[in-house]
């Protein structure tokens, strides 16, 4: 007995489907603060800091990264918030990506929601301060220490 191809097709989504609910139902959530300092004049790079909470225990993170677009000045900003879908601490870790457009005079509120290749999901706000203008496309490498 042959199956229809669009059948077999329909058959291995849901599958597929079902097999990410599962991961998704193992995933837990902590919390995350980072202080980054940025400065840069068309090319830009950032450097700092943070920490993760999750299941009672802090991690040590590291952050770096680069900007490339309109860059100017420089800036400290300590962001904070949840980590979502994550398994284990080291999800955290990798490479985030965003666009963004900002302008920070003295101080400054700043909120940005990113994901990385593992699947977490970070929602951080807080404050900035500093003389920063950007229109950029940024890159975020986020490690363990």
């Amino acid at each position: 007995m042959r199956i229809p191809i669009l059948l077999r097709g329909a058959l291995v989504a849901l599958i597929a489907l079902f097999g990410v609910g599962l991961q998704s139902a193992n995933a837990d959530s902590g919390s995350i603060t980072l202080t980054i300092y940025k400065g840069g004049w068309i090319i830009g790079g950032s450097a700092g800091g943070g920490t993760l909470t999750f299941r009672g225990r802090s991690y040590r993170l590291g952050v770096g990264g680069i900007d490339y677009g309109l860059v100017f000045g420089g800036s400290k900003t300590v962001l904070h918030g949840p980590v979502r879908n994550i398994q284990r601490p080291s999800d955290v870790a990798g490479v985030y990506a965003a666009a963004g457009v900002g302008l920070a005079v003295g101080r400054g509120v700043r909120a940005i929601v990113l994901t990385n290749q593992n699947g977490a999901i970070l929602e951080l706000s807080g404050r900035q301060v500093g003389l920063m203008a950007n229109a950029d496309l940024s890159g975020l490498a986020i490690t363990m220490k």
